[in-house]
């Protein structure tokens, strides 16, 4: 449903180029394409229209370590760098001790589904 709020420019995306390529990198992973049953050149051309979809960040300040998932960092500077309106990830814990020293919105996916009215 997300996704499809995305394609709909219903919401954006904000992704830095680091990443982006964290996500590729995770969705052609043996484990993963086995999972979604893409190929990789179904993975690539997802990840196009994607990219064509999502806001490029700038990456002005990394604000490195505050997190316990280094993977996690990632998430967290493109949205401060953003000023996003909402971080949405099913991981509220890890994130929660970082929400008010960026003044970010943490919410689960269901939350944002409820807010956007879907």
């Amino acid at each position: 449903m997300i996704l499809q709020m995305v394609a709909q420019r219903v919401v954006a995306p904000l992704v830095t180029t680091a990443l982006f390529l964290e996500y590729e990198s995770v969705l052609k992973r043996p484990e993963q394409i086995s999972a979604h049953g893409f190929s990789v050149s179904e993975v690539d051309a997802v990840l196009a229209e994607f990219a064509a979809l999502a806001e490029a960040v700038d990456v002005y300040f990394r604000w490195r370590p505050q997190l316990s998932d280094p993977k996690d960092e990632l998430v967290l500077e493109a949205a401060v760098n953003a000023s996003a309106d909402a971080l949405v990830t099913h991981n509220l814990k890890d994130f929660d001790t970082v929400k008010d020293r960026f003044a970010l919105r943490i919410m689960r996916p269901a939350q944002l589904l409820r807010e956007v009215g879907t």
